[in-house]
């Protein structure tokens, strides 16, 4: 018999880690796409080309059905449409972590869930504390999310050497912060409800609820279900990609043929009496498809469109903050009114709520589960290793963007919290990196701390 050599045995650990090794390998990826996106949008917004940047966002497109006729920016487009299916796929690895990953146990949730709350309450408090009194205090949600994609990103820039354990914090720490931003979208950014549009879009949700309930998973048929519900939910007065998340709590998780019985049919299978090879193999063909996950299915196929092209295409039309007030036409008070108009409580909360409301929210909540009991510490961690992972929740890039158009719409106070959003998620990706890579500049990496196990 042939030997196996060691760099062609797939360990236990390697088939445990594979699907993380790939969500961070594809967040990664998707993360640098955003810097450069985010760049090409700065850069335009400030360019001799800029008035071709923001003219473009209000370009205004239609759907026309008979006498159905629905009219939406660019821009609005971007942020009410394509970014839905961005809050489907949210809604999607929020109930997969909350049934059987991460965060489905007690004690495996207890210390991302307590840092996520952490850096979710601090840093609206800073906000809060510096824009008290002032109508600029509805941003407050501003800096409150953290964007993993490029959070991960800087994380792979150090490479190997962070333990795992600090990863699977990260990751589902930000889970739990992007499920908090969605109640804060939905509970304090509606201004006003249409109760009849609210009712038909959640009468339209229990439909998909039922059909998924019953085992049914056409992809086809969830789409015509969900354009329904966020028609409704856009007339509503409720932010449309509210109904992305409803859609996802919709998909079944298991399967229409439960493991168990796959067991045993695969045992039948092996009995000389099942058959030939060719009906066998035909056999389990059939029963890996009805076995398959639907919600895994949906998140398989939908997240690399999320990631390369739909954030990629929301950073380009919301990163762009025009430094000299051209944004929304504010250049006639002269040029130096105009910079020091960027300047404003939005930018200094926002800036200020992520850069130190994030890592102190985060790591001192952290400590208090660790200390109390709660929570177990991350395997191969350490203090400055967590404190290192706060920073990088500060990175508020998509989500905080996203908020700050729901509180403050076209205007300065936009611009003024998109360049705090932005200039804290720069500092804090620095910051980050440079105590990770410190925290760990001698370990190991971990696929030889892996190896070395076996």
């Amino acid at each position: 018999m042939a030997a196996v050599s060691p760099a062609d045995r797939v360990t236990v650990t390697d088939r445990l880690t594979a699907p993380l090794r790939r969500i961070l390998s594809s967040q990664s990826a998707s993360g640098l796409v955003l810097i450069l996106c985010a760049a090409v949008a700065f850069g335009w917004a400030n360019s001799p080309w800029a008035n071709a940047y923001f003219e473009m966002q209000h370009l205004h497109t239609a759907v026309v059905f008979g006498d159905f006729h629905l009219e939406l920016s660019l821009a609005h487009f971007v942020n009410d449409a394509l970014m839905a299916i961005f809050f489907f796929v949210v809604g999607l690895e929020i109930k997969r972590e909350f049934m059987v990953g991460e965060l489905a146990g007690l004690r495996r949730a207890a210390l991302p869930i307590a840092g996520a709350v952490g850096g979710m309450v601090a840093p609206a408090l800073i906000y809060v504390a510096i824009n008290f009194g002032e109508p600029t205090i509805r941003g407050w949600g501003v800096p409150m999310a953290t964007d993993i994609a490029f959070a991960v990103g800087v994380l792979a820039l150090i490479g190997d050497r962070v333990p795992l354990g600090l990863k699977v914090f990260l990751l589902a720490l930000a889970i739990v912060d992007d499920l908090g931003a969605v109640m804060v979208i939905a509970l304090f950014y509606t201004d006003s409800v249409n109760t009849t549009a609210l009712l038909l879009s959640l009468g339209v949700w229990v439909v998909a609820m039922l059909y998924g309930r019953f085992g049914h998973a056409r992809a086809g048929m969830f789409f015509l279900i969900g354009l329904v519900c966020w028609y409704f939910m856009l007339q509503s007065g409720v932010h449309a990609t509210i109904a992305g998340v409803l859609m996802a709590l919709a998909i079944p998780l298991g399967g229409k043929l439960p493991p168990r019985d796959l067991e045993a049919e695969v045992r039948e299978m092996m009995l000389p009496s099942s058959g030939g090879v060719d009906v066998k193999v035909e056999r389990i063909s059939y029963l890996v498809d009805r076995v398959q996950s639907p919600l895994m299915t949906f998140e398989h196929n939908l997240s690399p469109w999320v990631a390369f092209v739909i954030m990629p295409v929301f950073a380009v039309f919301n990163a762009g903050v025009a430094l000299g007030g051209g944004g929304h036409g504010g250049a006639g008070a002269g040029e130096a009114a105009a910079h020091a108009s960027l300047i404003g409580l939005p930018t200094i909360g926002a800036f200020f709520g992520l850069l130190i409301g994030k890592p102190l929210g985060i790591a001192l909540c952290a400590w208090v589960a660790i200390v109390t009991g709660l929570a177990a510490f991350p395997r191969g961690g350490n203090w400055m290793g967590i404190v290192g992972i706060g920073c990088l929740g500060g990175i508020g890039f998509t989500m905080a963007l996203f908020v700050a158009n729901l509180a403050f719409g076209a205007n300065i106070e936009l611009d003024q919290a998109k360049l705090g959003v932005l200039g804290a998620s720069v500092i804090s990706a620095v910051l980050g990196f440079l105590l990770l890579a410190r925290a760990f500049a001698h370990a190991p990496p971990q696929s030889a701390t892996a190896e070395a196990g076996h």
